[in-house]
């Protein structure tokens, strides 16, 4: 992998048309193509089928240098220029989410007297911000 890059692993999608017969029909399809992609990372990384599936419920991003340490790549690309140390990290996608969640819900609860400006917007925000809480 490339210094600079990105590796995110993630459960399928795929969008569907019709009845509740169809919609069981693209869930069974999309089980099928997950563990088809498990099995496949499976055998790359040698992590466990359940380690892998979580990773992939969470969205799971990771650096160039966590992506060779989980076994996702086998090396780093160099060029003739001198190499920089990176640190290894990887996240979620959904626990980084809910985390910006919260901290913007803390924001908009604040006091009216401790907003600093636009008292309504931070209602509004507060009342989206649920709604795309609930959406999920």
């Amino acid at each position: 992998m490339a210094p600079t890059a990105m590796m995110m692993i993630h459960n399928p999608a795929t969008a569907a048309f019709g009845d509740h017969v169809d919609m069981e029909k693209a869930i069974e399809m999309l089980d099928e193509v997950k563990e088809s992609i498990i099995n496949a990372y499976e055998i790359k990384t040698g992590l466990s089928h359940a380690q892998l599936s979580h990773m992939m419920d969470d969205e799971t991003w990771m650096n160039a240098k966590k992506a060779i340490e989980l076994g996702f790549a086998d090396g780093l690309l160099t060029g003739e220029k001198h190499e920089t140390e990176i640190e290894a990290y990887a996240f979620s996608g959904s626990l980084v989410e809910k985390a910006l969640l919260n901290k913007i819900s803390a924001k908009a609860k604040l006091p009216m007297s401790e907003r600093k400006t636009n008292a309504v917007k931070a209602d509004d925000c507060l009342e989206r911000l649920n709604l795309i809480k609930n959406w999920r």
